[in-house]
């Protein structure tokens, strides 16, 4: 018999890999509420998680061995796994990773700034962390956006125009007012707008029917003061496309929609190149885009296809024949 077994608790015999003796008297040893047994169910665990280790790293020698090898058959690997059992034993015994102290000033009674083991019987406090991390969030949103105001609606999109003729037909006067103050042909704001909103078909209305009235997409910062619509919006990332909540600028009618985009680009900074572009469409829309107007990597080319496209050829040669027949009114 090992002498050095004798000398042993019985506790410390649990420590044991195949002395079953001794994983009973581990039980008792708690259900009595022995204090040792919580440092020796701590060195079990420990014990657990090295064994752990060990075997992973046995399966990756296995293999690369020969498989003709004495040294690699069923029996030997049986008492080597055995062996391996005892070593991860003694060496939580040790202290040699320190799992098992961590274990123990956690779960037990200390003040060492442990979480306590109340907090990781429920949630770890995970509740209000993420109420926390929420709050910390919203916090941030209303740095960049403006703290949540009474004007903000929940909103969806609907249509606002018959088609792609009315749209121009209606906005047309408008819009002619606002490119003269930007130096751009109408056309051009109208080909945004277009986009932006679908020929009109996907206009911003709160929930009670009110249209928006935006034309642009512009979104409601810090700046704006008035009435806001909160909206799904579609968003690129690194050239992939999200849905996002977003709130929008609201007008009382389409002038005002359009006199607000000739104000926000001519005084925001980093649309300067831009507003030197006026007299060229595709320059004024390609800095535009640069400036980080939209996210869509083919925001420029989709409005120049709209402005260069059937519907306003249509739109001019009618306006054309229009004013050539009252020009032959007598």
């Amino acid at each position: 018999m090992n002498q050095s077994l004798t000398t042993q608790n019985p506790l410390e015999l649990s420590r044991n890999a195949n002395d079953i003796k001794g994983l009973d008297n581990l039980r008792r040893a708690a259900q009595s509420g022995d204090s040792n047994a919580l440092d020796e169910a701590a060195k079990q665990f420990e014990a657990i998680f090295v064994q752990m280790m060990l075997k992973s790293m046995r399966k990756a020698q296995d293999v690369m061995a020969d498989k003709d090898s004495p040294f690699n058959s069923e029996q030997v690997k049986f008492y080597r796994d055995m062996h391996d059992t005892q070593i991860a034993s003694d060496l939580a015994s040790n202290g040699s990773i320190g799992l098992a102290e961590i274990i123990v000033q956690q779960l037990g009674n200390t003040d060492n700034g442990y979480m306590p083991a109340g907090a990781l019987r429920n949630d770890g406090n995970l509740s209000s962390i993420n109420r926390n991390t929420i709050s910390s969030t919203q916090n941030a949103q209303n740095a960049v956006l403006g703290e949540p105001s009474p004007k903000t609606f929940q909103s969806f999109k609907t249509a606002a125009f018959e088609d792609a003729q009315s749209f121009i037909e209606q906005l047309y006067p408008a819009a002619q007012h606002a490119a003269e103050q930007l130096g751009i042909d109408p056309k051009a704001l109208l080909a945004q707008a277009a986009i932006e909103t679908g020929w009109g078909k996907h206009m911003i209305h709160n929930t009670s029917g009110q249209n928006s009235h935006n034309l642009f997409g512009i979104k409601a910062d810090r700046r704006w003061q008035g009435d806001r619509a909160m909206v799904d919006t579609i968003e690129f990332e690194q050239g992939v496309a999200a849905t996002k909540k977003a709130p929008f600028r609201m007008y009382e009618s389409f002038g005002e929609s359009l006199q607000d985009y000739v104000k926000f680009v001519q005084q925001n900074s980093r649309y300067q190149e831009a507003v030197k572009q006026t007299q060229s469409p595709q320059d004024y829309f390609t800095e535009l885009q640069k400036a980080g107007y939209a996210t869509d990597p083919n925001y420029a080319d989709k409005v120049i296809s709209v402005f260069e496209g059937e519907q306003f050829k249509r739109y001019s040669a009618e306006q054309t024949s229009t004013s050539g027949a009252a020009g032959n009114i007598k």
